[in-house]
């Protein structure tokens, strides 16, 4: 089986350009849509198309639905995690601890978690 890589391949490359020049057709039709009059427009023999008013509507809708997924998105995170007196936000199946190790000092230990005696000594016990 190949190895995934992020560089184009050349379907990819063929989809991505096919895009491209799509997003760029279908702007360019937006723009004629919204700043042509409809008089020309029905001239043409382009009798039915939106109203106007959608050529401002539409993005800008789209717009609010972009910077609300950010407060949606912290809200449900918030909503999915444990409460704070919960014992799964101290150690959960996940964690993961260094057993009786010793490493010399002037390394750098793998990383893990630290166990809640170990963060209270750090953070309230002071050598004065």
């Amino acid at each position: 089986m190949p190895e995934h890589s992020p560089s184009p391949t050349p379907e990819r490359a063929i989809y991505g350009f096919v895009l491209y020049l799509l997003a760029f057709v279908l702007f360019f039709f937006y723009l004629i849509w919204a700043w042509i009059p409809d008089a020309w427009l029905h001239q043409l023999g382009l009798d039915y198309w939106p109203q106007k008013q959608w050529a401002i509507a539409l993005p800008t809708f789209l717009c609010f639905c972009f910077l609300m997924s950010y407060p949606v998105y912290f809200g449900l995170t918030f909503l999915n995690s444990p409460p704070l007196t919960s014992r799964e936000v101290i150690k959960d199946s996940h964690t993961i601890t260094l057993t009786g190790k010793i490493y010399p000092p002037e390394s750098i230990p793998p990383l893990s978690d630290l166990s809640i005696t170990e963060v209270n000594k750090r953070l309230y016990l002071h050598d004065s």
